[in-house]
């Protein structure tokens, strides 16, 4: 049986976590986490696929029951930080506590530490670099947060397009004796890089294009695929915020479901770290190094 060589992330986060969302949400906010992500669990069990479960830390603290039964049915679980707040508005100092605290709780409820990180954002380039010195610290094996594109809010235009070793100098030059495995977000380049990595490009785009790049990619190099479950949920609740950001949020949210299930039909998908462990970068029991502070 071929090996997937096509990552699957789930970004298990609050409805309300986008930055854009904050001046706008009301006093109580219902808390749908468990609801939203449930029946994306139900539709891997259905298809038999891993996936890597990119947990934000304020989430592991209150649903620590939801990232157990993640992590036994056998899918990989990542740190997504603590508060969700970009890296641009931290200081090292305060994204090493948040690091910290993530991997702690994520190792009282699975009983490893996680290899993985994606940033809240994508909010990792060359202004954040040294994030990577803080995910090496902690025992993290690889990142995928590195989107080759630019956006008003993130992005590394000129990032590799394929797994490689960012340098500490400059994130998107490889170097061969690197730490940090890089897994960038999957563009399909159209004289442009254009995004259809998931998120809000698997609500935008139609289906039949996001099958046509992944076949055609996944012939080249490795891909992957990420969603939020608040995006595949219906009662993921509407506020009343401008426009632009509307079309953003909730563009899309109705069809999601679907849309996955029929990539799930179709494409292969694994875990990041059962992809890495298929191409040779990690080793089949790769295990952080458990320095004193997790103790």
């Amino acid at each position: 049986m071929k090996m997937a060589s096509n990552a699957l992330v789930i970004d298990v986060e609050h409805w309300y976590s986008n930055d854009f969302l904050l001046e706008y949400l009301p006093d109580e906010k219902a808390d749908q986490v468990v609801e939203a992500t449930i029946p994306i669990l139900n539709l891997l069990k259905k298809y038999n696929v891993h996936a890597t479960f990119a947990i934000l830390g304020t989430v592991a603290e209150k649903h620590p029951d939801l990232v157990k039964e993640i992590f036994d049915q056998g899918h990989e679980i990542a740190s997504h930080a603590f508060s969700h707040k970009s890296l641009h508005l931290l200081t090292k100092d305060e994204f090493e506590k948040e690091i910290k605290e993530s991997v702690t709780l994520l190792k009282s409820i699975t009983g490893e530490s996680p290899i993985g990180f994606r940033a809240p954002s994508f909010s990792i380039d060359n202004s954040t670099i040294w994030a990577f010195e803080v995910l090496e610290k902690y025992g993290f094996k690889y990142d995928a947060s590195v989107f080759p594109i630019k956006t008003m809010i993130y992005g590394v235009p000129n990032a590799p397009l394929n797994i490689y070793r960012p340098e500490k100098s400059d994130i998107a030059r490889h170097d061969p004796d690197g730490k940090i495995i890089e897994f960038p977000m999957t563009v399909i380049n159209m004289g442009i890089n254009f995004p259809i990595s998931g998120g809000f490009y698997l609500r935008l785009l139609p289906l039949w294009f996001l099958k046509f790049g992944y076949s055609n990619i996944s012939k080249k190099r490795p891909t992957i695929l990420y969603l939020h479950p608040w995006e595949t949920y219906l009662d993921t609740p509407r506020l009343k915020i401008p426009a632009l950001s509307k079309f953003e949020a909730y563009y899309g949210i109705n069809s999601s479901m679907n849309k996955f299930e029929e990539l799930l039909k179709t494409i292969r998908f694994s875990s990041i770290k059962q992809v890495l462990q298929n191409l040779g970068y990690l080793s089949d029991q790769e295990k952080p190094v458990y320095a004193e502070f997790y103790r």
